[in-house]
């Protein structure tokens, strides 16, 4: 299982009591949410080091629409694969590991928030 499973399943498990129907959807747009920002940062990082390098790839819109395809391609990858067998896959091997490593729901939604801090300074700072 990979990382971005057991934070999934963290998600889903913290909603399903709440919100029975709506947990997935939450937990795979938290997922979504966390990978496109990890891609952002990415791309800003790279976007600085190209900058540096006195190095022309592409321009802004062209990024930013490459980054709308890449963040819509996220999604249904998510979405696709967190709403079919896999997700089944994920219960059952939680279900059976003895030690729940739950992690606490604040910090959880705090960390796309951080990537986003963090992408924001190397955006300033390039």
């Amino acid at each position: 299982m990979t990382l971005s499973d057991t934070l999934f399943y963290n998600i889903f498990s913290y909603y399903k009591p709440k919100l029975k129907q709506k947990a997935t959807s939450i937990a795979v747009v938290y997922i979504t949410i966390l990978q496109v920002s990890l891609v952002l940062l990415l791309g800003v990082f790279f976007a600085g080091f190209f900058r540096q390098m006195n190095m022309v790839t592409m321009s802004a819109s062209k990024a930013w629409t490459l980054f709308v395809l890449i963040a819509v391609f996220i999604y249904f990858k998510n979405w696709m694969q967190y709403t079919g067998k896999r997700r089944m896959m994920i219960n059952a091997k939680m279900n059976k590991k003895k030690s729940k490593s739950t992690y606490n729901i604040y910090l959880l939604w705090g960390l796309p928030i951080a990537i986003l801090g963090l992408t924001y300074v190397v955006f300033q700072a390039s």
